[in-house]
């Protein structure tokens, strides 16, 4: 077994965690205080490469697997969760439908901005009352003439109503099956179309400088060729969807669990108490040998569902382990490096402050760790 990392993918490692502590970390702090979403960094990060990273070049992407990809969010979330998430949600969210079941045309029409990152694109699967029951969504697609006429709301949807939102992937019911289940389907719904608005959502907890929105659609009228692939289609697709995306929020709490530790171990080795550094204490270097444990094995377990999923191989089960595991790894990690910090840890003007709230999002998005535990639990056979 060779866990070597190829010398491309070390240079992208070395370039995105210099530019995350060049670019973001000065003002990561500040625009998390303003709630404020930053298209200056987040130009700086399409100038990286950081958009489309897995997209063949022929679609303006970068042509690199899926590693690659997770390595990139990992170093961006090693430094600030909100950078991340943007990267996270536009590569693997936005980009990724498009990418995996859009039609030729509808690849070559919106990929190449958003692979530039001169646009953004939202997908938008939540509403108020169906989050992990996503079968249970009620906005509505009625198909009139050669229109879907789109009906419904979502919300806590990411990269949706920034200035460079080009739109978003809607999952709408389309009818009833046979066997009487809703029938889902994915839309692409531009923005400017009217019927549908976008609002920025504020008073969040965490990842306060991402763009988080609710959508409202009242007969909004598109194309009937704006279907993302095959009619009826629409659950399968956001599924296979969130199995590449639990690696990207598993790659947020390796890189948040990595930021925590190295902010822990600094500040130990700096503060002291009883004429000696914290670290020296046996209870606090269990904390940081516990940490540097975790972490290892989360970067071993994240990684392995990465090859095997760019092998082509089955990484469903993995990507459930993958992101239930960094996610509850995060937690611990700021929990231990905010004891560390003591009083300290509780203020502002620390970023450990910071990476403690941010965690929490990890363990709830993209399939909560309850979720998770079930679909592990059905691969393995005990339900």
């Amino acid at each position: 077994m060779d866990f070597t990392l190829s010398p491309e993918q070390e240079i992208l490692r070395d370039s995105v965690r210099s530019f995350a502590e060049k670019e973001i970390k000065p003002v990561a702090r500040a625009l998390d205080g303003k709630e404020e979403f930053s298209y200056e960094t987040m130009q700086k990060m399409a100038e990286l490469g950081l958009f489309g990273i897995f997209v063949p070049e022929k679609y303006g992407g970068q042509g690199m697997d899926y590693l690659s990809y997770i390595i990139a969010t990992e170093e961006i979330a090693r430094v600030d969760g909100s950078h991340a998430a943007t990267v996270a949600a536009e590569n693997s969210l936005g980009i990724g439908p498009l990418y995996y079941f859009g039609s030729e045309e509808q690849k070559r029409k919106y990929l190449p901005k958003l692979c530039s990152g001169e646009t953004l694109w939202g997908f938008g699967l939540t509403e108020a009352n169906a989050g992990s029951d996503a079968v249970a969504s009620k906005t509505t697609a009625v198909l009139d003439g050669d229109q879907w006429v789109i009906n419904g709301s979502k919300i806590f949807i990411t990269n949706a109503s920034t200035k460079i939102s080009a739109g978003v992937t809607v999952m709408c019911r389309t009818g009833t099956r046979p066997d009487g289940k809703p029938e889902l389907s994915c839309i692409l719904v531009e923005t400017g179309t009217p019927g549908y608005t976008a609002r920025e959502m504020h008073g969040k907890m965490m990842w306060r400088s991402s763009n988080t929105s609710e959508l409202y659609f009242e007969d909004c009228r598109v194309p009937e060729t704006n279907l993302l692939g095959p009619r009826g289609e629409g659950f399968k697709q956001m599924m296979k969807t969130l199995d590449g995306g639990r690696l990207s929020i598993a790659a947020m709490g390796l890189g948040g669990a990595q930021g925590c530790f190295d902010l822990a171990l600094k500040y130990s080795r700096q503060r002291e108490q009883f004429g000696m550094p914290i670290s020296k204490f046996q209870v606090n270097a269990f904390k940081l040998a516990d940490m540097a444990v975790e972490i290892d094995a989360a970067r071993l377990m994240l990684y392995r569902a990465c090859w095997l999923r760019d092998s082509d191989k089955g990484f469903s089960r993995e990507a459930a382990m993958a992101k239930l595991y960094c996610s509850e790894v995060m937690y611990r990690c700021a929990n231990h490096a905010v004891q560390l910090h003591g009083g300290y840890g509780l203020m502002q003007e620390y970023d450990v402050e910071r990476f403690y709230r941010d965690q929490k999002l990890l363990e709830i998005g993209e399939g909560t760790s309850e979720v998770q535990r079930l679909v592990i639990a059905r691969h393995i056979g005990a339900l």
